[in-house]
């Protein structure tokens, strides 16, 4: 790629950036949220028409109009943000838009190449299953598996690992230096630096649209050089978790069972309880109850046994708005299609839970004049980069997204905090921030369950941490105890010896 330009509306995404990859390599593109990387690939994958510049692929001109063009010229790309039709199953939405076959499916066959295709990866999904039905870790390996079938030979992977856990990020790892080995170049787009550094044969930052490094091999550079280059300051890693004496029990769950999608067990008898001033985090691998969880206590699915109380009041099977007026806040797994309405204003986002309240409202009318001051004191406070509160949400960056959503969660002074994978698809300095956001919260008081498969993320941010598979908790540990080892059998279904104090 030289010389490449992509301008939207108001911005410059991708500022005159060259880029080079080499035939059997894994070259790594780093940058902060908002630095241009996605709009970079999505030019290649023929999603964006560039306004400057040229690509050649293996040395000669290519045209890329559109999905189509790319296929055809073995590229391919696992986008961050899914680009999946959920009524569809997994193995439709896999060979949808191939010109074969035409008009006859041969469903079996066909879900029996893909099966086959997920076990050689370890990509493990059921080709007939629903794209509604999976979690987002589940989704995120039907995107990469739709690469992998269509036979790409130029790999773009936009935060593949986001959504798996350490032991499936090790296979895939694997994976990606067969394919290396076979002659494909893969592009990985990540905010792990660590894995970056562990898999790159040469890496690219991008930062605010320009190339600020190209070409660095990962023995020249460290973690923190990398994410000064990224950000153009140190970046703390880890923030320091100030001791302090928990409260009383805030949210508490007894004998919790629930069914997922499928109508089958997903909680299976799960009790614990988390109090004022204390994060539990619940480490597991994706599609082990997790999001069911999270969508029980917040009234979003029905418990088919036990019992949720926050607060001391009972509020299983109550509406999300009982348990929004009791102190409740939420930041699901999936902030594009759940958390925050993309095609409204950024303002219009940020007073979802409060829009009814004075000052906001009076007599069920909207103050225009409060709603932009509360909106510009939140885009102040919160550090969201955007062009003003009436800019449509979808035009931010996956950390301003974030920032926003937990903007809006933090804001009403929670009395406890639900965080499904809060820095998911994040860069260091993105991570850093939010991070301080949720220490911040825990300091005034608030009861916090963060789920999360980042076990780094964890282990630093909780004050004690349980581990879920299948719908059962394994053991419950206080951090500071914590052997990643153990966690990790513990992952995999081994449950611990000692009695755990839920």
């Amino acid at each position: 790629m030289r010389g490449i330009v992509k301008r939207f509306p108001g911005v410059v995404a991708v500022d005159g950036v060259d880029l080079t990859v080499e035939p059997g390599e894994i070259h790594a593109l780093l940058g902060e949220n908002g630095a241009g990387k996605s709009s970079l690939m999505n030019v290649l994958a023929g999603l964006y028409r560039p306004d400057a510049g040229e690509i050649s692929v293996h040395g000669r001109p290519a045209d890329v109009r559109s999905p189509r063009d790319a296929t055809r010229l073995g590229i391919g790309m696992v986008h961050q943000h899914f680009m999946l039709v959920p009524t569809l199953s997994v193995a439709e939405n896999i060979i949808l838009g191939l010109p074969q076959p035409r008009f006859r499916l041969n469903m079996p066959t066909i879900e029996g190449e893909v099966r086959d295709i997920s076990t050689r990866y370890g990509l493990h999904v059921d080709p007939s299953t629903c794209i509604w039905q999976l979690s987002v870790g589940e989704q995120q390996r039907v995107e990469i598996l739709k690469m992998l079938y269509r036979g790409a030979n130029i790999l773009i992977m936009d935060e593949p690992t986001a959504v798996l856990a350490p032991q499936e990020i090790e296979e895939l790892c694997q994976n990606l230096r067969a394919m290396a080995a076979e002659g494909k170049s893969v592009i990985l787009i990540s905010h792990k630096l660590t894995e970056v550094l562990g898999i790159a044969d040469r890496i690219t930052v991008l930062r605010k649209g320009r190339v600020t490094a190209s070409g660095i091999r990962p023995a020249e550079t460290s973690r923190a050089g990398l994410a000064r280059l990224m950000v153009d300051r140190a970046v703390l890693f880890a923030l320091e978790r100030e001791a302090q004496e928990p409260g009383e029990e805030v949210l508490v769950v007894k004998d919790l069972s629930a069914q997922n999608d499928k109508g089958l067990p997903s909680l299976q008898g799960i009790s614990f309880h988390v109090r004022a001033g204390e994060v539990l985090g619940l480490a597991g691998v994706a599609g082990n109850g997790q999001r069911e969880l999270a969508e029980v206590i917040t009234g979003l699915r029905p418990a088919t046994g036990g019992r949720v109380l926050l607060n001391g009041q009972n509020v299983t099977n109550c509406s999300p708005r009982r348990s929004l007026n009791l102190g409740l806040s939420h930041v699901p797994e999936d902030r594009v299609h759940v958390g925050l309405i993309s095609n409204m204003t950024v303002s219009d986002n940020l007073i979802l839970k409060d829009y009814r309240r004075p000052p906001l409202s009076r007599m069920g009318f909207l103050i225009k004049q409060a709603i932009a001051r509360f909106a510009g004191r939140l885009i102040e406070d919160y550090q969201i980069d955007t062009p003003g509160p009436e800019t449509q949400m979808k035009g931010l960056s996956g950390g301003n997204l974030q920032k926003a959503l937990l903007a809006r969660e933090i804001s009403g002074a929670p009395r406890a905090m639900i965080a499904m994978q809060p820095t998911r698809g994040l860069d260091v300095g993105a991570i850093e921030a939010v991070h301080r956001l949720l220490m911040d919260l825990r300091k005034s008081g608030a009861a916090i369950l963060l789920v999360s498969e980042e076990l780094d993320e964890i282990t630093s941010l909780s004050d004690r941490i349980a581990v879920i598979y299948e719908g059962r908790i394994m053991g419950t540990m206080p951090a500071e105890d914590a052997d990643l080892e153990k966690i990790g059998l513990m992952m995999a279904g081994t449950p611990m010896l000692e009695p755990s104090a839920g």
